[in-house]
């Protein structure tokens, strides 16, 4: 019998601090932008036709028009890898290297080692392109390339390449992204 009471007095009192604490939230939620509570808006500021007071909401991200998504499916932009020049100018100007890391999201490409079938040297090379803008222009990759100088499996030298190959493959993957931007554009006007 002591312990129903005791489990009754304990549920009446979590009952009690849930009431309070959902009563706290409704009025902390009630503050405006500036911290004080706004309970309601004022008449005086707001339109008596309808159809501003709906659009008014609607450019204030508000509300949402039913209508609207029912209408059917709508064009849009899409950021896919396909539509983006330099991105496929990119990939197409390395597509003999493996790829190790490719992440469209975050605008990066990372080859796998490669050395040709030539070379006995025993070096390899990785490429690494981060796209710093979606525009074809001049600033907007960053080419670095790595060489790597192996002369047994266990003892290799990796090292940052500064010559010639990161600047001839900006200058090829630009000419190719150029070329698919106008191709884009006389498909767009067809």
């Amino acid at each position: 019998m002591k312990t129903e009471q005791l489990n009754l007095k304990k549920f009446i009192f979590l009952k009690n601090y849930l009431l309070i604490f959902i009563l706290s939230l409704s009025f902390i939620s009630c503050k405006g932008p500036d911290g004080k509570f706004k309970l309601g808006g004022d008449a005086r500021k707001s339109s008596t036709d309808p159809a501003e007071r709906v659009k008014k909401n609607l450019e204030e991200g508000r509300g949402f028009q039913l209508n609207k998504m029912l209408d059917g499916p709508k064009g849009g932009v899409f950021d896919f890898a396909s539509s983006n020049e330099l991105w496929r100018a990119s990939l197409d100007t390395i597509d003999f290297m493996p790829l190790l890391s490719v992440n469209y999201s975050g605008g990066i490409i990372v080859t796998d080692w490669y050395s040709s079938e030539e070379s006995l040297s025993g070096e390899s090379v990785k490429i690494s392109i981060r796209f710093l803008t979606n525009e074809v222009r001049a600033d907007a990759l960053d080419i670095k390339v790595f060489n790597k100088k192996c002369n047994n499996m266990s003892n290799c030298i990796i090292s940052q390449v500064d010559d010639e190959l990161a600047p001839e493959l900006k200058k090829q993957i630009l000419k190719k992204a150029t070329l698919y931007k106008q191709e884009a554009k006389e498909k767009d006007k067809k």
